[in-house]
């Protein structure tokens, strides 16, 4: 018995060995980075949804409106419904309010890492300027709802497929985490947030578009779990974190990953390439966030043997070699992937893979492209270990 325990214990240590070992290396490779990014952001200026409206919208100020990406006008019929072009980005859609809410998570996941490595308040204090704006200001704040997210001309004012717009307030989450125990973090302005995200995942969960986006069967079922699931951790809403992690195992993995770790749904897209990252980046997100010792998701095997290590092993080769992809090549953005996916770095601490991990600390840290930063919500990966 008491080696056994020895054992276990030599095992955990291993463990918290490894995981410190990652953070500080990933801790090195982008403090210059981070510090870099973080003082743009100590220069920004809150800019929410208020900031601009567009004519098409069918909300009001303080609402959230996007256009679905895929969708154009009708040569044919140029005053009629959009029709769509599966892969094709229309340039002429409304993406002022996308463009705010991702600049808003670069901003305070900037600050956040910056303050994690330099415990300097300043960075803390200019976050709560841009969270109040967002989140509390009556004159700036933005509803907690999409009920116009991803619009379609002539067709639906709104779509609950938009609700993956969202995304990328998980690293605005994420950075509050980290800095909420900071002296100069004001606990009124958290509470008021918290509420936010509360009202926020009631309509996620309880509104039919929160409902249609919960049932997809491709990434956009798996987004909507990662977003809830990182949002009820924020908000200590313990009852849905187990529902997450329930639809994990009995719908995500079972309904998505084929026997050989592929995507089969994400591989019938116009961007085959893409969405099989996109895809696996947000199961192992789901996967990071809701494992726990007696509970590890990235080891939780279905009867026939899928698991997420076979995911992983599955489009390692095909990052670490894209000219190895057997499929067909994404109609838009082929040159622009792979970047430094976070399913590599995730995964690599999961199962202390140091080729993994290898492999992400290679590939492109600094993203420019707005599509690859519209699908990259893990940007700022300190404040995630």
């Amino acid at each position: 018995m008491k080696k056994w325990f020895l054992l276990m214990l030599s095992i955990g240590a291993g463990l918290l060995s490894w995981s410190n070992t990652i953070h500080e290396q990933v801790s090195k490779l982008l403090q210059r980075q981070i510090i870099q990014e973080a003082e743009w952001a100590l220069q920004q200026k809150p800019i929410t949804v208020t900031a601009s409206v567009c004519s098409r919208s069918a909300g009001g100020k303080h609402d959230f409106y996007s256009e679905g990406d895929y969708w154009w006008p009708d040569s044919t019929h140029p005053d009629g419904p959009y029709i769509q072009k599966d892969g094709l980005t229309n340039p002429n859609n409304f993406t002022d309010h996308r463009h705010a809410m991702i600049r808003f998570s670069r901003i305070i996941g900037a600050l956040a890492s910056a303050w994690r490595i330099t415990g300097d308040e300043k960075y803390v204090i200019q976050a709560q300027l841009h969270l109040t704006a967002w989140f509390a200001d009556t004159a700036t704040f933005m509803h907690p709802n999409l009920l116009y997210a991803q619009a379609i001309q002539g067709r639906f004012t709104g779509r609950g497929i938009g609700i993956i717009d969202t995304i990328h307030f998980m690293e605005v989450v994420q950075g509050i985490l980290a800095m909420q125990n900071a002296a100069v973090f004001d606990k009124q302005l958290l509470s008021a947030v918290k509420g936010w995200f509360s009202r926020y995942l009631h309509w996620l969960t309880t509104h039919a578009y929160g409902k249609d986006e919960m049932n997809a069967r491709n990434n956009h079922g798996t987004c909507w779990v990662m977003q809830v699931v990182c949002f009820a951790r924020f908000t200590g809403d313990t009852a849905l974190i187990s529902f997450c992690k329930n639809r994990f195992k009995n719908v995500l993995l079972p309904g998505q990953l084929a026997i050989d770790g592929s995507f089969p749904l994400e591989l019938a897209r116009t961007k085959p390439y893409g969405y099989s990252l996109f895809n696996l980046d947000a199961m192992a997100t789901v996967c990071h966030l809701l494992s726990t010792p007696d509970d590890n998701l990235w080891k939780f095997t279905l009867p026939d043997g899928r698991n997420m290590q076979q995911a992983v092993a599955f489009m390692y080769p095909y990052v670490k070699d894209k000219t190895q992809w057997p499929y067909k090549q994404d109609v838009m953005y082929w040159n622009e992937w792979p970047v430094a996916q976070p399913f590599l770095l995730f995964g690599a601490q999961a199962f202390q893979n140091e080729r993994w991990f290898t492999l992400w600390s290679s590939l492109p840290h600094e993203q420019v492209n707005e599509e690859v930063i519209r699908n990259l919500p893990v940007r700022h990966p300190l404040l995630w270990l």
